[in-house]
């Protein structure tokens, strides 16, 4: 879960149909680098039936990160750029992608350049049934030459209850591929680091709640870590709640305080982990017109 401590606000303006921005702050926290308690980041959207445009800018890191998502083909493809630039230099990059994909597969390649040097990928998720998908993805990484890979395979309940078909996003939406089902149960074996991770999802209301579970283990050093957890959605809030192996118990709740669209909305988060002894509490407000 995202959790998080202090206080988090969110201020965004839409000032077109299309183009918006967001004043983001982040006060009493103990989650950033180099003993800061306190930042600020500047960000605009721009939205149309084509794609999006995304920018972000961190006066107190001196970094700025930008997205380009573009419709292409007609619809047929999607492509992308990603650019993250800070003063240091050190971690600069830039990455484009395009996906395509049809009713039943669905590709990506990737190229771009991290620390210095480039990198490139690919990955591919295909049908081989009604209820069975598998897929893998590779990719390499030329500043410290590491080849990594993974490969995936799913298992569909097409026939379970929330088959709603997800909400649908309000940019272009990507290639269409395989079908997501609301219950599912996944592996992935990623082979760089011999980790193995399964997932399971199920959709026990449709629309109203739904539970998960992980596990990730290690064939090799036996070790392993496993969580559950629930999204519980009514009316005007949500609530999550995720319990993990060490037993760290975390929970998010978000409200809406308005019953007009671009009303403010209230979140609390909380964190408490008993084998470390750590406990954290934060409290957000988004306010949107």
């Amino acid at each position: 879960l995202d959790t998080y401590d202090g206080f988090r606000c969110d201020i965004s303006k839409q000032l077109s149909p299309y183009f918006a921005c967001v004043h983001s702050f982040h006060l009493g926290t103990t989650s950033l680098p180099d003993g800061k308690n306190a930042s600020y980041s500047f960000s605009t959207n721009f939205n149309d039936e084509e794609g999006f445009m995304m920018a972000r800018v961190d006066p107190e890191r001196g970094s700025v990160d930008g997205r380009i998502h573009k419709a292409l083909l007609g619809g047929l493809a999607m492509g992308k750029i990603q650019v993250s630039l800070s003063s240091e230099g050190q971690n600069d990059m830039v990455q484009g992608d395009l996906d395509v994909g049809a009713q039943t597969w669905t590709a990506n390649l990737k190229y771009g350049s991290m620390g210095g040097a480039n990198m490139f990928g690919c990955n591919y998720l295909q049908s081989v049934s009604p209820r069975l998908q598998m897929g893998g993805e590779g990719m390499y990484i030329g500043a410290n030459g590491a080849l990594m890979s993974s490969y995936t395979a799913k298992l569909l309940f097409p026939d379970g209850p929330g088959a709603d078909g997800g909400d649908a996003p309000a940019a272009a939406a990507p290639p269409q591929g395989p079908p997501e089902a609301p219950t599912y149960l996944a592996a992935t074996y990623n082979a760089g680091q011999g980790a193995l991770t399964l997932n399971y999802k199920r959709a026990v209301t449709p629309g109203r709640v739904t539970v998960g579970a992980m596990l990730e283990c290690s064939p090799v050093t036996l070790e392993s870590q496993a969580a559950v957890g629930a999204e519980f959605s009514l009316t005007r809030s949500k609530m999550n709640v995720c319990v993990d192996s060490s037993g760290r118990i975390q929970s998010v709740l978000e409200s809406k305080l308005g019953r007009e669209p671009g009303g403010p909305a209230l979140s609390f988060a909380a964190e408490l982990d008993h084998g470390k002894n750590v406990m954290k509490f934060g409290y957000g407000l988004n306010i949107g017109s």
